[in-house]
C-alpha cells in the first residue's frame, strides 16, 4: 500500500493506492472515508478489497485542510450535489483507469458522508456504486439520473437516515437502475466502521457489528463481481 499524490482540478491531494498480489489487469475501486477522515479502519477496507482482486484508491478528501473541506463536502451532500470533494474523487477514478493494469472497470465505495459521495459519483461513469449509510440529502431522482447499478447497506436504528432507504429505492426503481438496498436489523450507523470509540459504543449496544459487516462485505463482493469483472471496458480517452 502506497500513498500517494493526485492532481485534481481544485489541487493536489493525498491519496493511498493498493495492488493486489500476481497480475493484472484488475477491475478499480474507489474507497471514500467518513468524516473521521484517514485512518487504520479505511486502510484495513483499501486492502481487503485489494486482497480480494480490486487495484484500490482511497483520495484523502481533508487534504487542503479539515475545516475548509468540510464547509465544501457540507455543500455539495446538502445543497449543490457537485464542486472540489466531487471532482477529488473523480479524479482519484481516472488516477485508477490510466493505470496500465486496470481493466477500466470501476466502481466506488463510501462510509456516511463518504456514501453519500458514492451516489452522486454513481451516474459519473462509474460501473457499480456500494455506499454504506450514505448522508445524502435532496432530491434522489434527479442526483441519480443515469447512475450506475447501486448496493446500499443502512442500519435500522440509524437516527441520522429515517426513511433514506426506501427514498433510495424508489428514486432507483422509478430511474430503472438495478440496485440492492438491505437494512441491518439491530444496527445502527457506523456498523461497518471500526473507530477507538468503539469499545465504549459496545457497551451502549452500538458501534461495530460483525456479522452485519460481514453480510454487507458478501453481498457487495458478490455485486461487484457480477459488473467489474467482465471484458476490459474500451478506452474512450
Amino acid at each position: 500500500m502506497d500513498t500517494i499524490e493526485l492532481t485534481a482540478p481544485d489541487g493536489r491531494l493525498e491519496a493511498i493506492l493498493a495492488r493486489p498480489s500476481g497480475e493484472g489487469p484488475w477491475p478499480g475501486v474507489v474507497v471514500i472515508h467518513d468524516g473521521v477522515g484517514f485512518g487504520p479502519d479505511l486502510r484495513r477496507t483499501v486492502r481487503m478489497l485489494a486482497d480480494y482482486g480490486y487495484l484500490v484508491i482511497a483520495p484523502n478528501l481533508f487534504s487542503r485542510g479539515r475545516v475548509r473541506c468540510i464547509r465544501t463536502i457540507y455543500r455539495a451532500l446538502v445543497f449543490s450535489g457537485d464542486g472540489p470533494p466531487v471532482r477529488d474523487v473523480l479524479a482519484a477514478r481516472d488516477r485508477l483507469v490510466a493505470e496500465p493494469d486496470c481493466t477500466g472497470r470501476t466502481a466506488v465505495v463510501g462510509f456516511c458522508m463518504g456514501g453519500g459521495f458514492a451516489l452522486l459519483v454513481a451516474p459519473k461513469g462509474f460501473d457499480a456504486a456500494a455506499p454504506f449509510y450514505p448522508s445524502l440529502y435532496g432530491d434522489y431522482r434527479a442526483m441519480l439520473e443515469g447512475s450506475c447499478p447501486v448496493v446500499a447497506s443502512y442500519a435500522q436504528r440509524d437516527p441520522i437516515l429515517i426513511g433514506a432507504p426506501r427514498k433510495l429505492d424508489e428514486a432507483l426503481t422509478e430511474l430503472g437502475v438495478e440496485h440492492d438496498i438491505k437494512v441491518y436489523p439491530k444496527v445502527t450507523h457506523a456498523f461497518a466502521n471500526l473507530t477507538p470509540a468503539d469499545p465504549i459504543l459496545r457497551v451502549t449496544g452500538l458501534g461495530y457489528n460483525e456479522d452485519a459487516t460481514r453480510d454487507a462485505w458478501q453481498r457487495i463482493l458478490s455485486f461487484f463481481d457480477a459488473h467489474l469483472n467482465g471484458a476490459e471496458k474500451p478506452d474512450t480517452r
